[in-house]
């Protein structure tokens, strides 16, 4: 073998002493392949450092193995480990992953996003839905394209995996009703954002079915843990405020900080609740209790349905390394049309995470 070229297929047949037919059915994972004979093409693989032409196999198969996700250019706990879940899962089912990060949720820059990855022969498409304006978006891009939507509320009108939003927030605020407090009062995320809107209805729900007091929410322009701090100075002089659901963990951060220099204890005069459980909330002076979302499982049921949208089984790890499957790109002049499956949307159960931020109130 001439040392200046890439090792290839033939070569790995030469040295293995099998036809360049059996390593193909080796490197497809093909049933009819005697195990010593796999044995020893993989030992020629491995001696050569022989890597698969993937851009040829492509053109033989129609198959990339590779996913699109439209994200944004965002450090949010929530939508940052979304990506990674779903990143994750693509790795273990051998699925590659291009990422198109956007600086805006707006239609048309969605819409290019999903423009541009159907331009690069992804299988399907996920995508990182958080806001109204995304979900309304979605709701144009055309039928023949598998996609699922995720971190999208558990009422969207599409293909979805979404966490129990709505769930969360009222089991955080029965836990503190559950605990003696009269009422707890909510700070709200932005208006905009699914996520927020679903916490702050299962806040309210959790309310009118105890019959509790419902006062109006403070709603954020943010996740931010400043603006918890700016609620959290208001809330800090009302001395009849003794429990409060945040609706991310960040704004629990800036109340807590606003409460205690207040001269308030935290949960002794106000108990607090969270939502996301970040890998700090154990560290934060409280401990804070906060809703568990866990986004390994979101990563896997959305990658899970987008295959099932595809038409394939999930493969063997085995199979993934080389098997490729029909692309997503635009399907050639007269062929059919490929109608979008109609799948249940699928929620995820959030969990409460009891530490020492909420306590019974002082009589």
């Amino acid at each position: 073998m001439d040392g200046d070229r890439a090792p290839v297929m033939a070569d790995v047949a030469r040295i293995a002493g099998v036809s360049h037919q059996t390593v193909s059915r080796v490197l497809n994972d093909h049933p009819n392949v005697r195990a010593a004979t796999r044995d020893r093409v993989h030992a020629a693989i491995r001696e050569l450092g022989y890597r698969p032409n993937a851009a040829a196999r492509t053109l033989v198969t129609r198959r990339t193995r590779t996913l699109g996700v439209v994200s944004f250019n965002t450090t949010l706990y929530g939508p940052a480990s979304m990506l990674h879940g779903i990143e994750q899962a693509a790795k273990q089912q051998g699925y590659f992953v291009t990422v198109a990060a956007l600086a805006a949720l707006d239609r048309r820059s969605v819409l290019d996003a999903v423009e541009r990855l159907r331009d690069q022969a992804v299988e399907g498409i996920i995508v990182i839905a958080p806001q109204t304006t995304v979900v309304g978006a979605l709701a144009n891009v055309p039928p023949e394209v598998a996609l699922v939507a995720v971190g999208c509320g558990t009422h969207a009108s599409l293909a979805s995996v979404a966490v129990d939003n709505e769930a969360g927030a009222e089991r955080a605020t029965s836990y503190l009703l559950d605990l003696g407090h009269r009422t707890v009062h909510h700070l709200a995320g932005p208006r905009s954002w699914l996520d927020a809107q679903e916490r702050e209805a299962g806040w309210r729900r959790a309310l009118e079915s105890r019959g509790a007091p419902v006062f109006g929410p403070l709603t954020s322009g943010d996740w931010s843990a400043r603006t918890g701090y700016e609620h959290g100075r208001r809330i800090a002089g009302d001395p009849g405020v003794t429990a409060v659901f945040c609706a991310n963990d960040h704004t629990a951060l800036g109340l807590l900080r606003a409460v205690q220099l207040a001269g308030r204890r935290v949960p002794e005069d106000i108990s607090v609740i969270g939502f996301d459980d970040i890998p700090e909330a154990e560290y934060f002076g409280p401990p804070l209790t906060t809703v568990r979302q866990d986004f390994d499982e979101l990563g896997r049921r959305a990658l899970r349905a987008l295959i099932e949208m595809i038409g394939e089984a999930a493969p063997s790890p085995h199979h993934a390394q080389h098997a490729h499957g029909p692309s997503m790109s635009r399907p050639p002049s007269g062929s059919p049309s490929l109608a979008r499956p109609v799948i249940p949307r699928v929620t995820i159960e959030p969990s409460l995470v009891v530490r020492a931020s909420a306590a019974r109130p002082r009589r």
